[in-house]
């Protein structure tokens, strides 16, 4: 048997394999940054996609450079995350703090669209955004970004809606918000609220807490030479531009204390465009007593031995105080559909009441004529005259009412009550008729109302909430 050689023998006539090919160096990918919104074109800013970044990927996991994005979170209310770069200014007091909204004001999509296609669909609102932002830390001030997500909000649990799509969609926006920071390269926090609580602009959550987390009291802050630039300014329509889908970002500068600027405005130096905001709550502090909080400045009698009251007005209008106040000292047995869960359950107690001898305050919105026509029969079967108290506050005003009592809790929310949905103001509205003594009311008295209360609740109640 021939003998097989047990090693391959070198070949002069044949190649074994191909040789290997240079590798092309990769080009530095470039962004542009022509704005579309604005119209303004702007020089290119490199990406972040550079050799050293490629050089970083391919490193092992014990040479990778540690992330410089830092998240954290309360709980599903807010997203925090800090850029680990040293802050030189930190020791700095009173300190001036820069403040930038995200979306459309320091970020817009590269693709044109209203709202970004995926996470590297971004850029620079305009080019001058990062030397800005750059002078502005070595100027001494903290700057610090603040946003609204409620794009962000996880799923009510009682829908059973699934949260792939949710995750997803969070991955992919601090994704967007590390690059932006790669970018800068600054000393920079992010704040995003989530949810429609304290954190959410023009609320003053996102401040105080960035107060904290930066160890600064309201008497290390300068006030006067600090800025809030957003594009949420309640600008009216005009040949300069679009009317504004909010007020949140003034409205928020206006809560806190410092000067307000829109991008066009801080970046590009325009003049002020007009701006008009669709409700003012100080209009309604004009006139005040240092007494308790009130829906009216009247004083409410009785004018018959039994009868019943028939409230008519939106939720948030002030009904339930003006019982505890006027109805209750009285001798009214309140009747209120949000405590008995029901309209039927509710005639059954007012009838027991009336049955007693009692008389008896429908506390409930009663929008229309067909939810009162219950009341004006119980009181006819009963013989006793039934009077009714309107309530005139206006749809705004009510739900700032709402949002204050919800969110602040306390002295102005001994009920304990929940924030109501938009609808619940929108609904009353679309049902509403206004009482007329022709229905069968013995009476119709109006209350308009008035906010009264100690300094520190006036003060409160006097922010911008909504």
């Amino acid at each position: 048997m021939p003998s097989i050689p047990l090693k391959r023998t070198s070949t002069a006539d044949r190649s074994v394999s191909p040789p290997p090919t240079k590798r092309r160096a990769m080009p530095t990918v470039v962004t542009n940054t022509s704005n579309s919104t604005t119209g303004c074109s702007a020089p290119k800013i490199a990406s972040t996609t550079t050799s050293k970044a490629v050089s970083n990927f391919f490193a092992r996991p014990s040479e990778k450079a540690p992330e410089k994005a830092l998240w954290t979170s309360k709980g599903d209310s807010l997203f925090m995350c800090k850029y680990d770069k040293l802050d030189d200014n930190a020791h700095i007091k009173p300190r001036k703090i820069a403040l930038f909204d995200f979306d459309s004001t320091l970020i817009v999509a590269k693709s044109g669209k209203k709202f970004a296609k995926e996470a590297g669909d971004w850029t620079f609102w305009h080019a001058s955004v990062p030397s800005k932002l750059k002078q502005l830390v070595e100027d001494g001030y903290l700057v610090n970004i603040i946003s609204n997500q409620a794009g962000l909000k996880p799923p009510d649990p009682k829908t059973k809606s699934p949260v792939g799509a949710l995750n997803k969609k969070v991955a992919e926006w601090k994704q967007k918000v590390k690059a932006v920071l790669d970018t800068l390269d600054l000393p920079i926090a992010v704040y995003a609220a989530r949810d429609h609580d304290l954190y959410r602009k023009p609320r003053v959550g996102m401040w105080e807490q960035l107060l904290a987390d930066h160890h600064l009291s309201a008497d290390d802050v300068n006030l006067d030479e600090s800025i809030f630039v957003g594009d949420a300014a309640g600008r009216t329509a005009s040949s300069k531009g679009n009317r504004d889908f909010s007020c949140s970002d003034r409205d928020f500068a206006s809560n806190v204390g410092i000067p307000f600027k829109t991008p066009e405005e801080y970046f590009l130096n325009e003049e002020p465009r007009p701006f008009a905001r669709a409700f003012e709550p100080k209009q309604y502090l004009k006139t005040v007593n240092d007494t308790d909080t009130d829906s009216s400045p009247i004083v409410y009698t009785r004018r018959n031995p039994q009868d019943m009251i028939l409230f008519v007005g939106s939720p948030g209008a002030g009904k339930s105080t003006f019982y505890h106040r006027h109805l209750k000292p009285l001798g009214y047995e309140r009747i209120n559909q949000d405590t008995l869960g029901s309209r039927d359950r509710c005639l059954r107690l007012a009838t027991t009441h009336l049955t007693a001898g009692l008389s008896v305050a429908i506390d409930n919105t009663n929008a229309d004529l067909d939810v009162r026509s219950h009341w004006l029969a119980l009181a006819k079967q009963f013989s006793v005259p039934i009077r009714c108290v309107h309530f005139t506050a206006p749809s705004k005003l009510c739900e700032h009412n709402d949002t204050v009592r919800a969110l602040v809790g306390g002295s102005m929310n001994p009920e304990k009550r929940s924030m109501l949905p938009k609808m619940a103001f929108s609904g009353f509205a679309g049902r509403y008729r206004e009482p007329t003594v022709r229905e069968g009311f013995q009476d119709v008295v109006k209350v308009e109302f008035r906010f009264e209360g100690a300094d520190e609740e006036r003060r409160v109640w006097g922010r911008y909430w909504l």
